[in-house]
């Protein structure tokens, strides 16, 4: 369903060491760095026929937080849940939320945990078993 999510940041050396680390728990590779029409750059993940992009804005005001926004990411164990989890907190993420662990849900139950990236973005794996 979705070709791919951006997300800004006021670092994006900071963003890159965190999301390499992240993201390879998923099994993404190291970024492709594009420079926008704009010349702000981007760091271009993909894996699985997907992209995850940091950016600088291309307005070139300060990265904001959406309210209310979370982007999840799809595990293949309760294992990867953890990691993520652990990975990003390891990398200068923030966890938030209960901490990782099985949860029931109203579409069943799911292994869930949630981080903040270093500006502030709501990352969440899951895994449903």
């Amino acid at each position: 369903m979705l070709n791919h999510v951006m997300v800004g940041s006021s670092d994006l050396d900071r963003s890159k060491a965190f999301y390499d680390k992240v993201l390879a728990v998923l099994g993404a590779g190291e970024p492709l760095s594009n420079i926008a029409p704009s010349g702000h750059t981007r760091l271009i993940y993909m894996h699985d026929g997907t992209m995850f992009i940091v950016t600088q804005p291309i307005n070139s005001e300060p990265a904001t937080v959406a309210n209310g926004g979370t982007i999840a990411f799809k595990c293949h164990s309760a294992e990867q849940v953890k990691t993520f989890h652990d990975v990003a907190v390891a990398a200068g993420g923030t966890s938030c939320e209960d901490p990782p662990g099985l949860r029931d849900g109203s579409l069943g139950p799911m292994h869930l945990s949630y981080v903040r990236d270093p500006d502030g973005h709501k990352l969440c794996a899951i895994w449903r078993p």
